[in-house]
């Protein structure tokens, strides 16, 4: 049997005459009728039962019948399908995010990226950006939110800028409270903080961030004493609610509010930390040029 058959059938099944179907189909009666017997030959019983004046589905054509219409309606929605995926409207999608990510840029692009394509299958991973690269290059993610490193992403992969922010100091409240630290106007001052434990993440992790960290302590002719490495940003934080160190994160972290840290902006120059949407420079997928038009143009 072939998709006319099946059409042919549906026809006389929901008009009950197999001159009416004929007319709906364009085409004379006799064909028609020939199609049908030529189908019901090939499935072995009748799918009608017909008199000169009544025409009726038989028991098999009853059931078959709820098999045969989601069926032909199916074929008939892959045309339509392969045009929504050709515009990027339907499909799939794999974004990962560095864990800051998730308290800045992450929430409004996938919110509006979700408004705009509703019906695109988008998951999501947290990564950190070494691992974010890795996947790109072997194709296993579509997109990337990462901290670019500072020698350069690879050549296969293109980035764009999409957040410079300063980096704050998280510190333990108890810290604040017991006059540990110096401030201004509610900012870190003086240098005495830098003598603090600092809790930090391995340099292989994001060497960017970690260099940029560093960069400011040695500027200031300081050597931080690293009391505990952590990969991730929620880590970091639950440390310093444990009065373990304290630690400088993107101003954006401040989003993330946790019992017994305070966040405090840096009363001298700040470092600055960029983050960025990168993806495969070659990699045509309408699912991903559609994110990159939503991410770019805001």
């Amino acid at each position: 049997m072939d998709l006319r058959q099946l059409n042919h059938f549906l026809a006389v099944a929901e008009e009950l005459h197999f001159g009416r179907a004929a007319e709906r189909l364009g085409m004379t009666q006799p064909p028609l009728s020939q199609s049908i017997m030529a189908l019901e030959r090939e499935l072995g019983a009748p799918l009608f039962t017909r008199t000169k004046r009544h025409v009726a589905l038989t028991s098999f054509g009853e059931q078959w019948l709820a098999h045969v219409r989601p069926a032909v309606g199916a074929i008939a929605d892959l045309a339509p399908m392969a045009r929504r995926l050709r515009e990027g409207t339907a499909g799939r999608l794999a974004l990962s995010f560095v864990s800051s990510a998730d308290y800045s840029i992450l929430p409004s692009l996938v919110r509006r990226y979700s408004i705009a394509f509703p019906d695109v299958e988008m998951t999501l991973a947290e990564a950190t950006s070494d691992v974010q690269i890795e996947a790109l290059v072997e194709g296993r993610i579509d997109a990337g939110i990462l901290i670019p490193p500072a020698s350069g992403l690879p050549s296969v992969i293109d980035y764009r800028p999409l957040l410079r922010e300063p980096l704050v100091a998280a510190v333990p409240e108890a810290w604040v409270a017991e006059g540990v630290l110096h401030m201004e106007q509610g900012r870190l001052a003086g240098e005495s903080w830098l003598d603090q434990p600092l809790l930090l993440f391995p340099r292989h992790v994001s060497p960017t961030f970690h260099d940029l960290v560093l960069d400011h302590y040695r500027a200031k002719g300081r050597t931080p004493h690293i009391r505990q490495r952590a990969i991730q940003m929620q880590t970091i934080i639950s440390l310093v609610s444990a009065e373990m160190g304290m630690a400088l994160v993107p101003a954006s972290l401040q989003n993330l509010a946790r019992t017994g840290v305070r966040y405090l902006p840096l009363a001298d120059a700040a470092p600055v930390l960029e983050t960025g949407l990168a993806w495969r420079r070659a990699d045509e997928e309408p699912t991903l040029r559609a994110l990159l038009r939503i991410a770019l143009k805001a």
